[in-house]
């Protein structure tokens, strides 16, 4: 690992997907999965439903909280499937503003929702809206490259880091008897997946992990082929009712919720937020490795493996503001964060270039 500091702001944003040379493309999907939430008054907003917005029924409504967030020193908004990365390294900064504290400072784990956010400049939760617009960002390569190009950000992107491929998700004792992607596709079993029009890029990675695993099984189960597979999962070729479910909004809530609570026995999840899960409820959760075990995961070949990177956003930034986004971007590229990051799962990507400072 080369041990040159980059200096540079950063936002972070982005999810490049790292895909085997011998993947190929996911035959089209026309089916329509069926929505798996708990059943809930949709009690009316204050000001209106607006965009983006974060309401989840498995996990974030905030009706009874009436406000506004505005005037912050500092705001990311990333993708929330290292949630468990951020919540121990935000202490960690904001203990460097100790002598003038920030005010203000949040970060939102969710879908990716920068673009609409800076251009409607709100985001809402149930009853409460925040105004404060990013200055740090994390999404997919596709919305960095959509940052880039409307001249929003400040600087290169950097990548940050790598996840360890997918698992499947299972109910405590694995009662379905579960044990690879082909078995998703028995009769009786139920798959949970990210919502289809709302998390679009969570979706396809996970639609065509478990394609390009099973077009690669050198072994697959008689009378069975990949395309036969997706057919059964998401193209209506089941018999079983509610066979394909997804979830309203954020999927490393809702899919966890499904496969507990509600109707799904399984989820294709990404290996780090599955063991967080479990960790978190062991009593509630298994896991089953496509590859290797559950304390060394293997990825099986057709596996997709994500990089995340992180970027500065342009903004009417003042000294304090700057200061904030600027010390975000160097903690996220520390040795620091890097133990984190392996604690919890993950991995630098291959290149990686270290701040250098903790």
């Amino acid at each position: 690992m080369t041990t040159n500091k980059i200096t540079a702001t950063l936002v972070i944003i982005g999810l490049s997907v790292l895909a085997n040379a011998s993947l190929a493309a996911i035959p089209k999907i026309t089916g329509t999965p069926v929505v798996d939430t708990p059943k809930l008054l949709q009690w009316p907003t204050d000001q209106g439903i607006k965009k983006p917005n974060l309401d989840d029924p498995t996990a974030d409504s905030l009706w009874d909280f009436h406000g506004t967030i505005d005037a912050c020193d500092l705001v990311l908004s990333t993708e929330g499937n290292y949630h468990m990365a951020l919540h121990d390294i935000w202490p960690k900064l904001l203990a460097k503003f100790e002598s003038d504290p920030l005010h203000n400072a949040f970060y939102t784990t969710s879908p990716p929702v920068v673009i609409p956010q800076l251009k409607n400049g709100v985001l809402q939760f149930g009853n409460l809206y925040a105004t404060c617009m990013p200055s740090v960002a994390v999404a997919s390569k596709r919305v960095i490259d959509k940052l880039i190009a409307s001249g929003v950000t400040d600087g290169p992107a950097y990548p940050i880091y790598q996840d360890r491929g997918e698992v499947i998700l299972v109910k405590h004792g694995n009662p379905k008897h579960i044990k690879s992607v082909w078995d998703l596709g028995r009769k009786g079993v139920r798959l949970i997946t990210p919502n289809v029009t709302l998390e679009p890029g969570a979706f396809n990675t996970y639609a065509e992990a478990i394609y390009n695993i099973a077009r690669l099984d050198p072994h697959p189960p008689k009378g069975w082929t990949a395309e036969k597979l997706i057919n059964v999962l998401f193209n209506g070729a089941s018999h079983d009712r509610d066979k394909w479910l997804e979830g309203a909004r954020i999927h490393h809530r809702d899919e966890p919720w499904s496969v507990a609570y509600g109707k799904a026995d399984a989820a294709v999840f990404l290996y780090h937020l599955a063991l967080y899960t479990k960790q978190t409820f062991p009593d509630t959760f298994d896991l089953v490795p496509l590859g290797g075990t559950v304390e060394n995961p293997q990825p099986l070949p057709g596996t997709k493996v994500g990089v995340r990177e992180v970027v500065a956003l342009k903004g009417n930034w003042n000294a304090k503001q700057l200061k904030a986004r600027d010390e975000l971007s160097r903690i996220l590229r520390s040795a620091q964060f890097t133990e984190i990051l392996e604690k919890h799962g993950l991995s630098r990507p291959a290149g990686f270039v270290p701040d250098g400072a903790n």
